[in-house]
């Protein structure tokens, strides 16, 4: 957040000059990681609710982390420059720090996961990595207390008839990236969202939903897209800078506001709206930078500027395949942007958008331009893989990020994506207690 933040905002340029603020140096490029999980309890994998998410952030407290209050009510942790959140329905999320390469970020979230073993084991809570809660219904999941989750639960299904699971029943991982100049935000923008088919596709870890097969590879790709304010942005299919972006972004309806504390529910009003001084309620009062800060956050497309680019379309999974999907993606955005670019900027915004829509049920299979999806992931696979070589950031034993490509690349040899190895397993079985996979007892091997 820039040190403006409480100023208001008289002219386009300025917030111009706040994506500009994000702009950083060769050097100092940063990966952050964003992991969401589901918490059961224990002995009937119902979700855990507020009494219980309590129990285990007062317990983290021990650890160093200050709890994070919203009124009375805890909702949060932070330590340094790392958070812990809950979503609506209680997913627990780590919010990474910035790092300079995918060693640390995986070492990050090793050792959380070791913190929360204990918690985990007194509270009688269990995990499974997967994508969408394959286990209870919509009605069955307790709610998160945060105000904003109530408007928004009341708003988000006016427009996306999936807006509620996407809420309550989902769970990704985000990856976060610097960007060093407009052309360099454009290149990486267009990447992430062309991509995204194939993302939603490598990635699928979601095939279930109420104890049955979804007919899906990724519901929770599936259920993005039926989600209000989701989907790829269509401007990325043209030129794209800064301003471009902003006037995109602040024809969205304003989701929720605050003010001095207190929460305005929407009345169709936009962000342009707002910026005119003709919000009703407020009184011709103009927004801050932090209010636009807080607006970017309701746009829920695949990729999304903040002063970060965030890649938001992969499928959550385990403490084992975590630091896949980054290291992919780092080695096209940081190590090969050039490469990369090049293969996707002629493709047209109908294949791409058909790819997009299919991928979620079709996976590799799925077409894109004259490939499926499985050939184009061998493609760029070969192009990540040159990236991380090229970038040579080693651990401590001398080895570099490749290590981590080793999912991915059992994915393609297969040609069988974690949603059908689970299918496979979930036929044999008939039912899904394979997926309490018990990752207390995950400990991280350094690869």
């Amino acid at each position: 957040m820039t040190n403006k933040s409480n100023s208001f905002i008289e002219n386009k340029t300025q917030l111009i000059q706040y994506f500009k603020d994000g702009i950083k140096k060769d050097t100092d490029l940063r990966i952050g990681v964003e992991h969401e999980k589901f918490l059961f309890n224990r002995k009937d994998l119902k979700r855990i609710d507020y009494g219980k998410i309590k129990k285990v952030f007062e317990h983290l407290q021990n650890n160093g982390w200050e709890l994070q209050y919203e009124k009375d009510k805890i909702i949060g942790l932070k330590k340094e420059n790392q958070k812990i959140t809950t979503e609506p329905g209680f997913q627990y999320e780590l919010s990474g720090a910035p790092f300079k390469n995918i060693h640390l970020v995986c070492s990050e979230n090793s050792s959380h996961f070791n913190e929360l073993k204990d918690v985990f084991s007194s509270a009688s809570i269990t995990t499974s990595s997967i994508a969408y809660d394959p286990f209870n219904k919509l009605i069955e999941i307790p709610k998160s207390p945060k105000e904003r989750y109530k408007i928004m639960t009341a708003e988000m299904p006016k427009g996306g008839k999936l807006s509620l699971d996407m809420m309550y029943k989902t769970a990704g991982i985000q990856i976060n990236y610097d960007y060093t100049s407009e052309e360099d935000f454009e290149k990486k923008f267009k990447i992430g969202n062309y991509l995204a088919p194939l993302t939603i596709a490598l990635f699928a870890n979601s095939p279930f939903n109420e104890n049955k097969l979804s007919g899906f590879l990724s519901y929770r790709g599936k259920v993005w897209q039926e989600t209000n304010r989701g989907g790829i942005m269509p401007i990325v299919f043209e030129n794209v800078n800064f301003e471009k972006y902003i006037d995109h972004a602040i024809n969205y309806p304003i989701l929720f506001l605050k003010k001095n504390g207190k929460y305005f529910s929407p009345n169709g009003q936009t962000f342009k709206d707002f910026l005119n001084g003709n919000l009703s309620f407020l009184k011709g009062e103009k927004p801050t930078i932090e209010d636009f800060e807080n607006h970017l956050g309701t746009i829920f497309t695949e990729i999304r500027l903040k002063q970060v680019i965030e890649f938001r379309s992969l499928d959550t999974c385990n403490f084992g395949c975590i630091c896949n999907g980054p290291s992919f993606f780092t080695g096209l955005i940081y190590g090969s942007l050039d490469e990369t670019y090049e293969i996707i900027k002629n493709w047209k915004k109908e294949e791409v958008m058909e790819a997009y829509l299919s991928a979620p049920k079709q996976g590799l299979n799925t077409l894109l331009k004259d490939k499926k999806l499985i050939d184009w992931a061998k493609i760029f696979l070969v192009l990540s893989k040159k990236g991380l070589e090229k970038r040579n950031e080693r651990n401590k034993n001398g080895k570099n990020e490749t290590i981590y490509l080793k999912h991915i690349e059992e994915i393609i040899s297969n040609k069988k994506t974690r949603a059908e190895m689970l299918i496979e397993q979930y036929n044999k079985t008939k039912n899904l207690d394979f997926l309490i996979n018990h990752e207390e007892n995950f400990s991280y091997s350094g690869f």
